[in-house]
């Protein structure tokens, strides 16, 4: 069964309303995300989350820039408990939460980012429930429909951050070209060195760039030992790193 909550350095998330838990590839993607905008000269001062579930994004976001985070979650009891660890948080002033389909909702003002962990599976088996379903799979929100919202509500100088399939990754990099969205930089990630890439995490611009930068991350050394590059990145986050 999976926990109830879940403990960060600074915030914690509770998930047990919530259709999908805290997973090790979401963290990853949150702080690789806060990461490489950090790097630029790229300043926030609005960010977006589509599909905002617990609230995860939100926070590590608002735990490394002082800008504005409004999230938006179509699922009620995702929704509700989202509000609850965001409210519960030292940035609750910076953070709001809207219960809305993001394809109807009207946003307040364009974003410097807009991050999404979305749904990943078209055509995959699905479970029985209907909230796992919306979640994972694209019943609720295909990815011509994220991409869509992103190009309307991004700024001109901004940034779209997506975590993939890595089977996924270049049917959808072909798609946000047709919306003018570009990636300037992909995050490969596998298990262990001797797995393959199970996820991408891409950091997209208006910005048509020849050849994006590449990375790699391998999560593990050993099953019950992460790696150096993980650690670095988890470390401002994961309670026992």
């Amino acid at each position: 069964m999976p926990n109830h909550y879940f403990q960060f350095k600074q915030f914690t998330i509770y998930q047990d309303r919530c259709a999908l838990k805290v997973s090790t590839d979401s963290c990853i993607f949150g702080a690789w995300v806060a990461k490489k905008v950090a790097a630029t000269e790229h300043h926030l001062n609005a960010c977006l989350d589509i599909g905002a579930g617990s609230g995860l994004l939100m926070l590590m976001l608002a735990q490394q820039f002082p800008g504005i985070v409004h999230g938006v979650e179509i699922d009620l009891g995702s929704y509700e408990q989202a509000t609850g660890n965001t409210k519960a948080s030292s940035w609750y002033n910076r953070l709001q939460l809207f219960h809305s389909d993001v394809k109807l909702f009207s946003v307040p003002h364009q974003y410097d980012l807009i991050i999404s962990n979305p749904p990943f599976f078209e055509g995959d088996l699905k479970s029985a429930s209907s909230r796992y379903n919306f979640a994972k799979h694209d019943d609720g929100l295909t990815l011509q429909d994220l991409l869509e919202v992103a190009e309307r509500n991004l700024s001109g100088k901004g940034m779209f951050a997506v975590l993939l399939p890595f089977h996924r990754s270049d049917y959808f990099e072909k798609l946000a070209a047709s919306y003018g969205l570009f990636p300037s930089h992909k995050l490969m990630i596998r298990q262990t060195i001797d797995h393959p890439y199970f996820r991408t995490a891409m950091l997209m611009t208006r910005k048509n760039i020849v050849a994006a930068a590449k990375e790699e991350l391998v999560i593990r050394r050993s099953p019950d030992q992460y790696t150096a590059p993980f650690i670095a990145l988890l470390k401002p986050y994961y309670l026992h790193l």
